[in-house]
């Protein structure tokens, strides 16, 4: 039985719903922490945003393919359920307590979602990506023929949690991914280190952008020949780097997929 949310859920999340800012079409979905339950399950909001750190779509326990956290240590991953619905979010908590300081990588999967959208959207849409040119060439000789866009996309999320390394051995292998491999706890000054990963393998020339809850404004990168990424962070603040491999499909004629990714993190104050 689904059991009613407790008063610190409204609590946690009620800033969120109060963070309003202008509209995008490149829309992600990341993890919010919030406070364990009183037994010490950790637990996580799962929602979707225009723009990091608004949550302002919700998502079902059935949207979510797979889902689960990994630590040092770990033989297995421990994995995710159903605590409850909010509008803006679906709450989750891990299956047994875990110390409230323990280095955790949490993870999402979501299944695949098909959309149409309208030519004017889709500018918008490839600039919030920032698409590269082979992929734009491609839309224009589409459009020349009339052929309304249509996309079958995927959503993954990533949240690091705790100080100290989580370990990859567990780690799932996403269809879209992106690897933390700096130390943690990140302090301002230092330089974030990631690695993207497409089914595992490393993705090479991918656009990510890197947002805090701070600022609109983003900070764009191309990962290098073996998927990694580094950039520096000047705030503490909460962080989302974020990336969507958009490609022709490769089962549909003159359609799409795309990949999206997320992964959060927090950056604490210099000492």
């Amino acid at each position: 039985m689904r059991r009613p949310c407790l008063p610190w859920v409204w609590a946690a999340l009620a800033p969120l719903w109060l963070c309003g800012l202008g509209p995008a079409w490149a829309h992600d979905s990341w993890f919010v922490p919030l406070p364990p339950t009183e037994r010490g399950e950790r637990v996580l909001a799962l929602g979707t945003g225009d723009r990091f750190p608004a949550l302002e779509t919700p998502l079902s326990m059935e949207q979510v393919a797979a889902s689960g956290c990994h630590g040092a240590g770990q033989a297995r991953p421990v994995p995710l359920r159903w605590l409850a619905d909010r509008p803006t979010a679906v709450l989750l908590r891990t299956t047994r307590p875990l110390p409230e300081d323990a280095a955790l990588s949490c993870w999402a999967q979501l299944l695949p979602q098909d959309i149409e959208i309208d030519d004017a959207t889709v500018e918008v849409y490839l600039s919030e990506i920032n698409a590269g040119q082979a992929v734009r060439a491609r839309w224009q000789e589409l459009r020349a023929r009339g052929v309304r866009w249509r996309e079958r996309y995927t959503k993954h999320a990533r949240i690091e949690l705790g100080a100290g390394p989580a370990g990859p051995a567990a780690a799932p292998v996403l269809g879209l991914d992106v690897r933390l491999e700096s130390p943690t706890p990140l302090r301002a000054g230092d330089t974030l280190h990631a690695q993207v990963l497409r089914d595992g393998e490393p993705l090479a020339g991918q656009p990510v952008e890197l947002r805090s809850d701070l600022s609109t404004i983003g900070l764009w990168r191309r990962t290098d020949a073996e998927g990694r990424v580094s950039i520096p962070l000047p705030l503490a603040a909460r962080w989302l780097l974020r990336g969507v491999d958009l490609r022709p499909s490769a089962t549909r004629a003159d359609a799409w997929e795309s990949r999206f990714v997320t992964l959060a993190f927090e950056v604490l104050p210099r000492r």
